[in-house]
């Protein structure tokens, strides 16, 4: 997934594919926030506070993640449920809606 890639190109994409292109991109973007190497692990299922970020780290995240994809990203959906399963699903259900 190229940086530039936004919602509504996702559209375009197989649902599997689309799933595939939004961790590709989000992958880094966390492991960004967090500090992390490629090499270190980044569970999908664990809260970004338990990792570490801060709800201020959190809050820069969203929009960099919103200037990536070109869409507004629901803050509840990163602070009530705040695991990026719960993102990918979130963002998969929103390229659905377009």
């Amino acid at each position: 997934m190229t940086p530039d890639l936004t919602i509504a190109e996702l559209v375009d994409l197989p649902v599997v594919e689309r799933r595939e292109a939004l961790e590709a991109a989000l992958e880094p973007e966390f492991r960004h926030a967090l500090l992390m190497t490629e090499d270190d692990d980044l569970p999908h299922d664990q809260s970004f506070f338990d990792l570490g970020l801060t709800s201020l780290g959190l809050t820069d995240l969203k929009q960099r993640l919103e200037r990536l994809l070109g869409c507004e990203i629901d803050a509840n959906v990163l602070f009530n449920s705040p695991t990026l399963e719960s993102l990918l699903t979130y963002l998969v259900d929103l390229v659905d809606q377009n």
